[in-house]
Protein backbone atom coordinates (compact mmCIF):
# COMPACT_ATOMS: atom_id res chain seq x y z
CA UNK A 1 0.00 0.00 0.00
CA UNK A 2 3.04 2.56 0.89
CA UNK A 3 4.64 1.46 -2.47
CA UNK A 4 1.58 2.30 -4.07
CA UNK A 5 1.71 5.85 -2.72
CA UNK A 6 4.88 6.35 -3.60
CA UNK A 7 4.38 5.37 -6.91
CA UNK A 8 1.56 7.82 -7.44
CA UNK A 9 3.50 10.58 -5.83
CA UNK A 10 6.07 9.99 -7.74
CA UNK A 11 3.82 10.36 -11.06
CA UNK A 12 2.57 13.53 -9.59
CA UNK A 13 5.53 14.69 -9.35
CA UNK A 14 6.36 14.32 -12.98
CA UNK A 15 3.19 15.51 -14.59
CA UNK A 16 3.80 18.24 -12.29
CA UNK A 17 7.04 19.29 -13.85
CA UNK A 18 6.10 17.78 -17.45
CA UNK A 19 3.24 20.35 -17.17
CA UNK A 20 5.75 23.61 -16.24
CA UNK A 21 8.00 22.59 -18.89
CA UNK A 22 4.99 22.49 -21.46
CA UNK A 23 3.98 25.35 -19.81
CA UNK A 24 6.99 27.38 -20.38
CA UNK A 25 7.43 25.94 -23.95
CA UNK A 26 4.50 27.41 -24.76
CA UNK A 27 4.16 30.80 -27.12
CA UNK A 28 1.48 32.58 -25.33
CA UNK A 29 -1.83 32.75 -27.47
CA UNK A 30 -2.45 35.51 -29.67
CA UNK A 31 1.07 36.52 -29.26
CA UNK A 32 2.29 39.74 -30.61
CA UNK A 33 5.25 40.55 -32.70
CA UNK A 34 7.48 40.98 -30.02
CA UNK A 35 6.14 37.85 -27.80
CA UNK A 36 7.29 35.84 -30.96
CA UNK A 37 10.94 37.62 -31.04
CA UNK A 38 11.02 37.01 -27.60
CA UNK A 39 10.43 33.68 -28.25
CA UNK A 40 12.29 32.77 -31.17
CA UNK A 41 15.49 34.61 -29.68
CA UNK A 42 15.13 31.43 -26.74
CA UNK A 43 14.08 28.39 -28.29
CA UNK A 44 15.10 28.66 -31.90
CA UNK A 45 17.32 26.05 -32.94
CA UNK A 46 19.84 27.22 -34.86
CA UNK A 47 20.37 30.24 -31.42
CA UNK A 48 20.64 27.07 -29.48
CA UNK A 49 23.26 25.94 -31.37
CA UNK A 50 24.93 29.42 -31.25
CA UNK A 51 24.61 29.20 -27.48
CA UNK A 52 25.87 25.55 -27.40
CA UNK A 53 28.57 27.06 -29.40
CA UNK A 54 29.61 29.65 -26.94
CA UNK A 55 29.64 26.45 -24.19
CA UNK A 56 32.15 24.38 -26.62
CA UNK A 57 34.28 27.98 -27.19
CA UNK A 58 34.56 28.38 -23.13
CA UNK A 59 35.35 25.01 -22.50
CA UNK A 60 38.13 25.00 -25.45
CA UNK A 61 39.78 28.43 -23.55
CA UNK A 62 39.84 26.15 -20.27
CA UNK A 63 41.71 23.26 -22.32
CA UNK A 64 44.50 25.71 -23.74
CA UNK A 65 44.90 27.63 -20.73
CA UNK A 66 45.30 24.27 -18.68
CA UNK A 67 48.63 24.19 -19.53
CA UNK A 68 49.71 27.15 -17.47
CA UNK A 69 48.61 25.09 -14.02
CA UNK A 70 51.28 22.66 -12.36
CA UNK A 71 51.16 19.16 -14.44
CA UNK A 72 51.24 16.20 -11.94
CA UNK A 73 51.86 12.69 -12.89
CA UNK A 74 52.46 9.29 -11.57
CA UNK A 75 54.86 6.74 -13.15
CA UNK A 76 55.36 3.60 -11.76
CA UNK A 77 57.84 0.34 -13.29
CA UNK A 78 58.77 -3.39 -12.57
CA UNK A 79 61.52 -5.16 -14.09
CA UNK A 80 62.96 -8.59 -13.89
CA UNK A 81 66.40 -9.22 -14.65
CA UNK A 82 67.17 -12.58 -16.91
CA UNK A 83 70.89 -11.90 -16.92
CA UNK A 84 72.36 -8.92 -14.95
CA UNK A 85 74.90 -7.07 -16.92
CA UNK A 86 77.98 -7.09 -15.84
CA UNK A 87 81.72 -4.39 -15.95
CA UNK A 88 85.10 -4.79 -15.53
CA UNK A 89 86.58 -3.61 -12.38
CA UNK A 90 90.18 -3.73 -10.99
CA UNK A 91 90.95 -6.59 -13.09
CA UNK A 92 87.53 -8.23 -12.07
CA UNK A 93 84.34 -8.63 -13.92
CA UNK A 94 81.42 -7.97 -11.56
CA UNK A 95 77.80 -8.44 -11.65
CA UNK A 96 76.07 -5.16 -11.67
CA UNK A 97 72.61 -4.69 -10.17
CA UNK A 98 69.60 -7.47 -8.73
CA UNK A 99 67.12 -9.22 -10.60
CA UNK A 100 64.07 -7.52 -9.37
CA UNK A 101 63.63 -3.55 -9.18
CA UNK A 102 60.84 -1.58 -8.83
CA UNK A 103 60.13 2.40 -8.71
CA UNK A 104 57.30 4.60 -8.16
CA UNK A 105 58.04 7.93 -9.03
CA UNK A 106 55.94 11.67 -8.58
CA UNK A 107 56.65 14.47 -11.02
CA UNK A 108 55.18 17.92 -10.59
CA UNK A 109 55.73 20.17 -13.96
CA UNK A 110 55.48 24.09 -14.06
CA UNK A 111 55.58 25.75 -17.44
CA UNK A 112 57.40 29.30 -17.27
CA UNK A 113 57.77 30.37 -20.65
CA UNK A 114 55.63 28.70 -23.29
CA UNK A 115 54.98 30.23 -26.64
CA UNK A 116 51.93 28.23 -27.29
CA UNK A 117 50.65 29.14 -23.79
CA UNK A 118 51.19 32.57 -24.46
CA UNK A 119 49.20 32.65 -27.30
CA UNK A 120 46.15 30.96 -25.68
CA UNK A 121 46.90 33.61 -23.34
CA UNK A 122 46.17 35.88 -25.32
CA UNK A 123 43.32 34.60 -27.42
CA UNK A 124 41.15 33.48 -25.02
CA UNK A 125 39.05 37.42 -25.00
CA UNK A 126 38.81 37.14 -28.92
CA UNK A 127 37.76 33.85 -29.15
CA UNK A 128 35.17 34.60 -26.78
CA UNK A 129 34.15 37.73 -28.41
CA UNK A 130 33.92 35.98 -32.01
CA UNK A 131 31.52 33.24 -30.65
CA UNK A 132 29.41 35.99 -29.03
CA UNK A 133 29.10 38.17 -32.18
CA UNK A 134 28.41 34.43 -34.24
CA UNK A 135 25.16 34.31 -31.35
CA UNK A 136 24.47 37.91 -32.39
CA UNK A 137 24.19 37.53 -36.01
CA UNK A 138 22.34 34.28 -35.65
CA UNK A 139 19.61 36.56 -33.70
CA UNK A 140 20.16 39.73 -35.43
CA UNK A 141 18.78 37.31 -38.67
CA UNK A 142 16.23 35.75 -36.44
CA UNK A 143 14.77 38.72 -35.63
CA UNK A 144 14.16 40.12 -39.41
CA UNK A 145 12.61 36.03 -40.25
CA UNK A 146 9.99 36.46 -37.73
CA UNK A 147 8.98 39.70 -38.23
CA UNK A 148 8.79 39.02 -41.78
CA UNK A 149 7.01 35.73 -41.26
CA UNK A 150 4.07 37.40 -38.86
CA UNK A 151 3.78 40.22 -41.24
CA UNK A 152 3.50 37.10 -43.93
CA UNK A 153 0.96 35.87 -41.90
CA UNK A 154 -0.74 39.41 -40.96
CA UNK A 155 -1.34 39.94 -45.02
CA UNK A 156 -2.49 36.77 -45.60
CA UNK A 157 -5.26 37.55 -42.66
CA UNK A 158 -6.41 40.79 -44.46
CA UNK A 159 -6.28 38.92 -47.94
CA UNK A 160 -8.68 36.49 -46.04
CA UNK A 161 -11.00 38.99 -45.09
CA UNK A 162 -10.93 41.36 -48.12
CA UNK A 163 -11.76 37.71 -50.22
CA UNK A 164 -14.64 37.17 -47.77
CA UNK A 165 -16.21 39.99 -47.99
CA UNK A 166 -16.42 39.71 -51.71
CA UNK A 167 -18.16 36.56 -51.51
CA UNK A 168 -20.73 38.18 -49.45
CA UNK A 169 -21.15 40.86 -52.03
CA UNK A 170 -20.95 38.37 -55.14
CA UNK A 171 -23.62 35.87 -53.25
CA UNK A 172 -25.93 39.41 -52.86
CA UNK A 173 -25.43 40.08 -56.56
CA UNK A 174 -25.77 36.17 -57.42
CA UNK A 175 -29.80 36.66 -55.48
CA UNK A 176 -30.15 39.54 -56.94
CA UNK A 177 -29.67 38.69 -60.50
CA UNK A 178 -31.41 35.04 -59.86
CA UNK A 179 -34.44 37.35 -58.87
CA UNK A 180 -34.29 39.71 -61.83
CA UNK A 181 -33.94 36.90 -64.15
CA UNK A 182 -36.73 34.97 -62.93
CA UNK A 183 -39.52 38.39 -62.73
CA UNK A 184 -37.74 38.80 -66.44
CA UNK A 185 -35.76 41.92 -66.14
CA UNK A 186 -32.44 40.25 -67.25
CA UNK A 187 -31.54 37.40 -69.19
CA UNK A 188 -29.49 34.38 -67.78
CA UNK A 189 -26.43 36.14 -68.49
CA UNK A 190 -26.05 38.04 -65.61
CA UNK A 191 -26.80 35.34 -63.10
CA UNK A 192 -24.09 33.01 -65.07
CA UNK A 193 -21.46 35.69 -64.77
CA UNK A 194 -22.34 36.23 -61.30
CA UNK A 195 -22.04 32.51 -60.51
CA UNK A 196 -18.63 32.39 -62.43
CA UNK A 197 -17.49 34.94 -60.30
CA UNK A 198 -18.87 33.53 -56.99
CA UNK A 199 -17.12 30.36 -57.77
CA UNK A 200 -13.41 32.02 -58.71
CA UNK A 201 -13.69 34.25 -55.21
CA UNK A 202 -14.19 31.10 -54.10
CA UNK A 203 -11.66 29.34 -55.17
CA UNK A 204 -9.14 32.64 -54.32
CA UNK A 205 -10.49 31.65 -50.46
CA UNK A 206 -9.23 27.91 -51.10
CA UNK A 207 -6.05 29.31 -52.25
CA UNK A 208 -5.13 31.50 -49.37
CA UNK A 209 -6.00 29.38 -46.96
CA UNK A 210 -3.84 26.47 -47.89
CA UNK A 211 -1.08 29.23 -48.04
CA UNK A 212 -1.64 30.61 -45.09
CA UNK A 213 -1.66 27.48 -43.35
CA UNK A 214 2.32 26.69 -44.78
CA UNK A 215 2.92 30.30 -43.54
CA UNK A 216 1.99 29.39 -40.45
CA UNK A 217 4.16 25.97 -40.57
CA UNK A 218 7.54 28.19 -41.37
CA UNK A 219 6.62 30.70 -38.83
CA UNK A 220 6.43 27.68 -36.26
CA UNK A 221 9.64 26.10 -38.00
CA UNK A 222 11.37 29.44 -36.90
CA UNK A 223 9.99 28.88 -33.38
CA UNK A 224 11.31 25.75 -33.14
CA UNK A 225 7.35 24.41 -32.31
CA UNK A 226 6.34 21.15 -33.51
CA UNK A 227 4.04 21.65 -36.82
CA UNK A 228 1.13 20.38 -34.92
CA UNK A 229 1.59 23.27 -32.07
CA UNK A 230 -1.50 25.68 -32.04
CA UNK A 231 -0.57 28.97 -32.20
CA UNK A 232 -2.39 31.73 -32.57
CA UNK A 233 -1.55 35.43 -33.67
CA UNK A 234 -2.21 39.04 -32.13
CA UNK A 235 -3.89 41.39 -34.92
CA UNK A 236 -5.93 43.66 -32.66
CA UNK A 237 -2.97 46.29 -31.90
CA UNK A 238 -0.74 45.27 -35.54
CA UNK A 239 -1.79 48.76 -37.45
CA UNK A 240 1.11 47.95 -40.20
CA UNK A 241 0.67 51.44 -41.46
CA UNK A 242 2.26 52.76 -38.25
CA UNK A 243 5.01 50.55 -38.43
CA UNK A 244 6.15 51.84 -42.22
CA UNK A 245 7.99 55.33 -41.43
CA UNK A 246 11.68 54.85 -41.95
CA UNK A 247 14.47 57.89 -41.54
CA UNK A 248 16.51 57.05 -45.05
CA UNK A 249 18.35 60.55 -44.39
CA UNK A 250 20.77 58.30 -41.88
CA UNK A 251 24.07 57.63 -42.62
CA UNK A 252 25.17 54.32 -43.43
CA UNK A 253 28.14 53.46 -40.82
CA UNK A 254 29.93 49.93 -41.13
CA UNK A 255 31.03 49.69 -37.74
CA UNK A 256 27.84 49.25 -36.77
CA UNK A 257 27.22 45.72 -39.06
CA UNK A 258 27.97 42.59 -36.98
CA UNK A 259 29.83 40.59 -39.91
CA UNK A 260 31.86 43.89 -40.48
CA UNK A 261 33.01 43.67 -36.92
CA UNK A 262 33.25 39.41 -36.98
CA UNK A 263 36.31 40.05 -39.47
CA UNK A 264 37.48 42.97 -37.32
CA UNK A 265 37.92 39.83 -34.97
CA UNK A 266 39.28 37.35 -37.18
CA UNK A 267 41.83 40.15 -38.10
CA UNK A 268 43.19 40.43 -34.71
CA UNK A 269 43.18 37.11 -34.45
CA UNK A 270 45.54 36.43 -37.18
CA UNK A 271 47.51 39.25 -36.18
CA UNK A 272 47.76 37.21 -32.76
CA UNK A 273 48.54 33.99 -34.72
CA UNK A 274 51.85 36.00 -37.00
CA UNK A 275 52.92 37.23 -33.19
CA UNK A 276 53.06 33.81 -32.02
CA UNK A 277 55.01 32.35 -34.96
CA UNK A 278 57.68 34.87 -34.05
CA UNK A 279 57.22 34.10 -30.29
CA UNK A 280 58.06 30.32 -31.40
CA UNK A 281 62.28 32.27 -31.79
CA UNK A 282 61.93 32.27 -27.92
CA UNK A 283 63.21 29.35 -25.65
CA UNK A 284 60.62 27.06 -23.89
CA UNK A 285 61.17 27.23 -19.69
CA UNK A 286 59.91 24.60 -16.93
CA UNK A 287 60.56 23.97 -13.84
CA UNK A 288 59.82 20.17 -11.96
CA UNK A 289 60.35 18.87 -9.00
CA UNK A 290 60.05 15.06 -8.09
CA UNK A 291 60.18 12.30 -5.80
CA UNK A 292 60.86 8.64 -6.57
CA UNK A 293 60.38 5.14 -4.19
CA UNK A 294 62.82 2.57 -5.23
CA UNK A 295 63.07 -1.09 -4.40
CA UNK A 296 65.26 -3.64 -5.80
CA UNK A 297 66.17 -7.54 -4.29
CA UNK A 298 66.98 -10.68 -6.08
CA UNK A 299 64.45 -12.23 -4.82
CA UNK A 300 60.79 -11.33 -5.61
CA UNK A 301 59.25 -11.51 -2.44
CA UNK A 302 61.35 -9.73 -0.59
CA UNK A 303 61.55 -6.33 -3.29
CA UNK A 304 59.73 -4.02 -1.21
CA UNK A 305 61.28 -4.63 2.57
CA UNK A 306 63.95 -2.35 1.74
CA UNK A 307 63.31 1.55 -0.01
CA UNK A 308 65.74 3.76 -1.61
CA UNK A 309 64.25 7.24 -1.81
CA UNK A 310 64.82 9.78 -4.20
CA UNK A 311 64.22 13.45 -5.16
CA UNK A 312 64.92 15.52 -7.52
CA UNK A 313 64.71 19.58 -8.69
CA UNK A 314 65.25 21.23 -11.67
CA UNK A 315 64.86 23.17 -15.03
CA UNK A 316 64.21 22.21 -18.80
CA UNK A 317 65.19 24.88 -20.91
CA UNK A 318 64.35 24.47 -24.90
CA UNK A 319 65.95 26.72 -27.69
CA UNK A 320 65.18 25.77 -30.99
CA UNK A 321 67.92 27.40 -33.21
CA UNK A 322 67.21 25.88 -37.12
CA UNK A 323 64.23 24.61 -38.29
CA UNK A 324 64.39 24.89 -42.15
CA UNK A 325 63.32 28.27 -41.88
CA UNK A 326 59.86 26.48 -40.96
CA UNK A 327 58.97 29.84 -38.76
CA UNK A 328 60.16 32.19 -41.25
CA UNK A 329 57.69 30.80 -43.64
CA UNK A 330 54.70 30.89 -40.91
CA UNK A 331 55.55 34.15 -40.34
CA UNK A 332 54.99 34.89 -43.69
CA UNK A 333 51.86 33.32 -44.60
CA UNK A 334 50.11 34.71 -41.60
CA UNK A 335 50.67 38.61 -42.67
CA UNK A 336 49.75 37.27 -46.19
CA UNK A 337 46.36 35.93 -44.17
CA UNK A 338 46.37 39.19 -42.54
CA UNK A 339 46.65 41.56 -46.02
CA UNK A 340 43.86 38.84 -47.05
CA UNK A 341 41.44 39.46 -44.45
CA UNK A 342 41.82 43.36 -45.13
CA UNK A 343 40.52 42.47 -48.15
CA UNK A 344 37.59 40.72 -47.10
CA UNK A 345 36.81 43.60 -45.02
CA UNK A 346 37.25 45.99 -48.12
CA UNK A 347 35.26 43.55 -50.09
CA UNK A 348 32.71 43.47 -47.27
CA UNK A 349 32.19 47.49 -47.00
CA UNK A 350 31.34 47.49 -50.58
CA UNK A 351 28.78 44.64 -50.56
CA UNK A 352 27.21 46.62 -47.42
CA UNK A 353 27.12 50.04 -49.66
CA UNK A 354 25.53 47.75 -52.39
CA UNK A 355 23.03 45.85 -50.14
CA UNK A 356 22.10 49.27 -48.17
CA UNK A 357 21.69 50.95 -51.87
CA UNK A 358 19.34 48.61 -52.96
CA UNK A 359 17.41 48.54 -50.05
CA UNK A 360 17.35 51.99 -49.53
CA UNK A 361 16.11 51.92 -53.34
CA UNK A 362 13.66 48.99 -52.55
CA UNK A 363 11.92 50.74 -49.54
CA UNK A 364 11.55 54.29 -51.23
CA UNK A 365 10.32 52.38 -54.31
CA UNK A 366 8.17 50.28 -52.33
CA UNK A 367 6.55 53.37 -50.74
CA UNK A 368 5.82 55.31 -53.56
CA UNK A 369 3.65 51.77 -54.59
CA UNK A 370 2.08 51.86 -51.14
CA UNK A 371 0.62 55.31 -51.77
CA UNK A 372 -0.22 54.67 -55.65
CA UNK A 373 -2.37 51.78 -54.22
CA UNK A 374 -3.92 52.88 -51.00
CA UNK A 375 -5.18 55.91 -53.29
CA UNK A 376 -6.40 53.40 -55.94
CA UNK A 377 -7.55 51.30 -53.30
CA UNK A 378 -9.85 54.35 -52.65
CA UNK A 379 -10.79 55.39 -55.54
CA UNK A 380 -11.84 51.74 -56.83
CA UNK A 381 -14.27 51.72 -53.42
CA UNK A 382 -15.90 55.17 -54.86
CA UNK A 383 -16.21 53.56 -58.39
CA UNK A 384 -17.63 50.48 -57.22
CA UNK A 385 -19.85 52.25 -55.06
CA UNK A 386 -21.45 54.22 -57.63
CA UNK A 387 -21.57 51.96 -60.12
CA UNK A 388 -23.40 49.49 -57.75
CA UNK A 389 -26.24 51.99 -57.00
CA UNK A 390 -26.18 52.60 -61.19
CA UNK A 391 -26.63 48.87 -61.33
CA UNK A 392 -29.84 48.74 -59.09
CA UNK A 393 -31.40 52.00 -60.67
CA UNK A 394 -31.00 49.74 -63.91
CA UNK A 395 -28.61 52.14 -66.08
CA UNK A 396 -25.73 50.44 -65.86
CA UNK A 397 -24.59 46.37 -67.20
CA UNK A 398 -23.97 44.05 -64.76
CA UNK A 399 -20.66 43.56 -66.81
CA UNK A 400 -19.76 47.02 -65.71
CA UNK A 401 -20.73 45.72 -62.40
CA UNK A 402 -18.73 42.85 -62.13
CA UNK A 403 -15.51 45.09 -63.92
CA UNK A 404 -16.04 47.92 -60.89
CA UNK A 405 -15.66 44.24 -58.81
CA UNK A 406 -12.65 42.76 -59.75
CA UNK A 407 -10.76 46.63 -60.15
CA UNK A 408 -11.52 46.73 -56.07
CA UNK A 409 -10.64 43.28 -55.30
CA UNK A 410 -7.37 43.58 -57.09
CA UNK A 411 -6.57 47.00 -55.96
CA UNK A 412 -7.26 45.53 -52.03
CA UNK A 413 -5.05 42.86 -52.76
CA UNK A 414 -2.38 45.20 -54.42
CA UNK A 415 -2.49 47.54 -51.24
CA UNK A 416 -1.85 44.82 -48.97
CA UNK A 417 1.12 43.09 -51.33
CA UNK A 418 2.70 46.48 -51.49
CA UNK A 419 2.14 46.82 -47.53
CA UNK A 420 4.10 43.87 -46.84
CA UNK A 421 6.87 44.75 -49.30
CA UNK A 422 7.46 47.99 -47.81
CA UNK A 423 7.56 46.29 -44.10
CA UNK A 424 10.00 43.68 -45.70
CA UNK A 425 12.10 46.47 -47.40
CA UNK A 426 11.92 48.28 -44.32
CA UNK A 427 13.32 45.80 -42.56
CA UNK A 428 16.62 45.37 -45.08
CA UNK A 429 17.28 48.41 -44.38
CA UNK A 430 17.35 48.24 -40.73
CA UNK A 431 19.59 45.50 -41.08
CA UNK A 432 21.74 47.31 -43.89
CA UNK A 433 22.35 49.84 -41.14
CA UNK A 434 22.61 47.48 -38.67
CA UNK A 435 20.16 48.53 -36.04
CA UNK A 436 18.55 45.02 -35.80
CA UNK A 437 17.81 44.98 -31.90
CA UNK A 438 18.09 41.69 -30.20
CA UNK A 439 17.36 42.23 -26.55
Amino acid sequence: MKFNKVILSILATSALFSGAFAQQRQVPEKATLEQLIDYALEHKISVKQAQIDEAIGEKDIDISLSGWYPQIGVTGSYNHALKLPTNYFGGQTITLGQKNTSALTVQADQQLLNPGLMQASKAAELVRLSNKQNTENIKINTVVEVSKAYYDILTAEEQLNIIRENIIRLNKQLNDAQVQYEVGLVDKTDFKRAQIALSNTKADEKRTLELRKYKYDYLKNLLALDIKDHLTLSFDNANMEHEILLDTATGLDNSRRIERQQLETAKKMQELTTQYHKWTYLPSLSAFVNYGLNYRNDQFGDMFKDNFPSSMVGLNLSIPIFQGFKRKHEISKSQLLESRIDWDIQNLENQIDTEYSLAKASYNANLNDWRTSKDNMELSKEVYNTIKLQYDEGITRYLDLMTAETDLKTSQLNYLNSLYALLSSKLDVQKALGNIETK
